[in-house]
């Protein structure tokens, strides 16, 4: 159930900031994440970045199988 959950918030995070990065091109603001752009143009551009970045970082560490690769890794030894 966990595993679900994180995956999904790995994808509403992606989600997310690339629909404000794209809107922010655009001119346009998500009004939720309106704090991002107090800091400067180029700081929101990165917090955005790494937004995307990181929603596909979880998601890809939570639909892996690690505790089947650390078996198979011990076998080998």
């Amino acid at each position: 159930m966990k595993r679900g959950i994180y995956t999904l918030i790995g994808f509403l995070l992606f989600i997310m900031g690339g629909t404000a990065l794209v809107l922010s091109l655009v001119g346009l603001k998500l009004s939720y994440l309106m704090w991002i752009d107090a800091a400067g143009g180029l700081i929101g551009f990165m917090i955005r970045i790494i937004m995307m970045i990181g929603g596909i970082v979880i998601a890809v560490l939570n639909t892996g199988n690690w505790r089947e690769d650390e078996e198979l890794i011990d076998d080998k030894k």
